[in-house]
């Protein structure tokens, strides 16, 4: 999971831990993700939500180019009866993300893709805090039935081993104490590729979101299916 830490030190040149990270477009939320398919209040097919920061809302990337715009092409491809939608909020924390838990809820996905923490680390908010923030998620998720993939993420070697280490282990130990699906490092392959990833070297760009999605259909498709 170090590969991230090379697609992060570019934005930690420009801001301290106390900086917040971009603040979110005017028009990011829960929506569909782009795809063919009938609006929202027609749509029948079986809901799974992206909750997430900025890398799951596409900061910076191009409208329809985010990875649950590209996660939700996958699947039509594979002619599965699922809708995906994208509740990704640049800058968002895991305090903001449980804030907002209600709101996702209210879709009854039967999947939540749960990206959050990267955000809590850049500003070197407790990892305790962290933890039992994205605990309580995924309690309530599991708990309205839904099932839960925790994507993991990692920082940069600026904030030491001691401060890292934990960091890490918060999602690997969550995912085995809960039994939930794990994407061990969301940008895998892509982080620290810089053809791949915005001058702020921590966003993905159109194609570097295009992989992070066919990483996230690698862990999510066994779900589908069932």
């Amino acid at each position: 999971m170090r590969i991230l830490t090379l697609a992060v030190i570019v934005l930690l040149s420009a801001c301290s831990h106390s900086d917040p990270p971009p603040a979110a477009p005017a028009d990011s939320g829960m929506s569909p993700a782009t795809s063919d398919a009938n609006p929202p209040a027609l749509d029948s097919r079986r809901k799974l939500v992206a909750f997430g920061d900025s890398l799951t809302a596409g900061f910076g990337a191009p409208a329809g180019a985010s990875y649950p715009d590209f996660l939700q092409k996958l699947i039509d491809a594979k002619k599965l009866p699922w809708q995906v939608i994208n509740a990704g909020v640049s800058g968002d924390t895991t305090t903001g993300g449980l804030a907002r838990l209600t709101s996702v809820l209210e879709y009854k996905p039967e999947i939540v893709i749960l990206e959050l923490g990267a955000n809590d680390g850049l500003r070197g908010l407790p990892v305790t805090a962290s933890r039992e923030n994205l605990e309580e998620m995924v309690t309530a998720l599991r708990g309205a039935g839904t099932k839960v993939v925790l994507a993991g993420m990692t920082l940069p070697p600026n904030y030491g081993p001691d401060y890292i280490k934990p960091f890490e282990r918060m999602y690997t130990d969550l995912a085995a104490k809960h039994e939930l699906k794990l994407i061990p490092f969301l940008l895998a392959g892509v982080g620290g590729n810089a053809s791949l990833m915005q001058h702020d070297g921590l966003h993905p760009t159109a194609e570097g979101n295009q992989r992070v999605a066919a990483n996230v259909m690698k862990v999510v498709e066994p779900l589908l299916t069932r």
